[in-house]
């Protein structure tokens, strides 16, 4: 086998994982296709929340079904899925992806459109469209598609963008559109991060300070009218500032979670021993599994899944900045697109299990229970094992060129 033919190889002579390097942004002499520390990362991640789906799931599963294990039999149906997107997306180019990214912006709104009319309701809320067997929530998909159609615009629109009004304000409409819909729903939480994907990749395309503290300054505004003109969403917020107050009521799913960190202490109370899953935490296998972790794992355990969610995100910012260096603009705006939202929702999540923010109804990527969250977040993470695999392979082709 010749060098070159070693170099293309997918897994090369044997796999070592350079824990000390996996901040760094050096790249290997004999540098592989893909970022192996990244891929390993966000396997282990979506490994671990099965675990914890599985430990965290089974007494509600038990209550509600009367099969323990009814959760976790679904969870790997998802996982399943999960291998088929992943398989799937590494196919697509990132060219055939800019391509694409208008028609899956019309596409998404069409859904987001149809949910709101024949949308199936849990808890009072249309967030779900029932294709066939499969049931998608929709806003998981258009934060997905949304951040691949700003990365496109501002490829097209970048000088726009920077220097007038009217480039900074399109794509803005466009995010104003999908708001309203969503929000229909209703759903709040999506909302903010689209708008955080939003800001934040208008601000690194060098968009003009003045522009962008007029968006801050309208978000903001309209954030607090949501908030202050609906009495559910104004209850979150006084219960998150002091839970205390009513612990059996508007209070009861913050100070449940805040007792099972309690409970955690440094070490946890260990694997499947949690108390506060046995229906006194609700939602402890999807919005509040991070709290399961803390009892279960304690600190220790808290500090080193952030730790490996941080990577992912670190590692995702820092692709982007490689891609734009090496004009790969649409790339490298996407993969800051996808780190700014993995890093925003882990923060939103964690904080909201914690007594630090208002509770938004977001899971933890790669970990918490539901099967369009977990797709989506694969999708993505897939996109930027192939962002990574065309920068290297034109990285291995340019010095290929040289030396013949």
């Amino acid at each position: 086998m010749s060098s070159s033919e070693k170099q293309l190889s997918l897994f090369g002579a044997s796999l070592r994982w350079p824990w000390t390097d996996w901040f760094s942004d050096r790249e290997a002499p004999g540098m592989q296709l893909y970022d192996r520390q990244l891929l390993f990362a966000i396997i282990s991640l979506i490994a671990f929340g099965f675990v914890m789906v599985m430990s965290a799931s089974m007494p509600e599963a038990q209550t509600l079904t009367n099969n323990p294990f009814y959760f976790v039999w679904r969870h790997l149906s998802y996982l399943a899925g999960c291998a088929v997107i992943a398989a799937i997306v590494l196919r697509i180019s990132m060219e055939r992806w800019q391509q694409l990214s208008p028609w899956m912006l019309l596409g998404v709104a069409g859904m987001l459109i149809a949910v709101l009319i024949i949308g199936t309701k849990v808890n009072g809320a249309s967030r779900w469209l029932s294709l066939g067997p499969v049931r998608i929530q929709v806003a998981e998909v258009a934060k997905f598609v949304f951040t691949m159609y700003m990365a496109g615009y501002l490829v097209r629109r970048h000088q726009e963008v920077r220097e007038n009004m009217k480039g900074f304000y399109k794509p803005i409409a466009v995010f104003v559109f999908y708001a309203l819909l969503i929000i229909l729903q209703p759903d709040l939480g999506s909302v903010i991060v689209l708008f955080v994907i939003t800001v934040g990749l208008l601000f690194l395309a060098g968009a003009r300070l003045f522009d962008f503290f007029v968006l801050l300054l309208a978000g903001s505004i309209v954030f607090t009218g949501l908030v202050v003109f609906e009495p559910y969403r104004m209850r979150r917020v006084t219960s998150f500032l002091d839970p205390w107050e009513d612990p059996f009521g508007s209070g009861y799913q913050l100070t449940q979670s805040l007792m099972a960190y309690g409970r955690g202490d440094w070490f946890g109370q260990g694997l499947g021993n949690s108390i506060q899953k046995l229906e006194y935490l609700p939602e402890a296998h999807t919005d509040f599994i991070f709290a399961v972790i803390g009892e279960e794992l304690g600190f220790v355990g808290i500090v080193a899944v952030l730790a490996v969610l941080l990577f992912v995100a670190i590692r995702a910012l820092k692709l982007g900045h490689k891609c734009v260096a090496m004009e790969r603009a649409f790339e490298g705006y996407l993969a800051y697109g996808i780190g700014i939202w993995i890093c925003f929702q882990t923060v939103v999540n964690v904080g909201a299990s914690i007594g630090m923010m208002p509770t938004k109804g977001l899971t933890l990527p790669f970990i918490s229970y539901g099967g369009s969250s977990l797709w989506v977040m694969t999708a993505a993470a897939m996109v930027l094992i192939r962002i990574d695999y065309e920068r290297r392979l034109s990285l291995i082709q340019a010095v290929q060129g040289r030396t013949t």
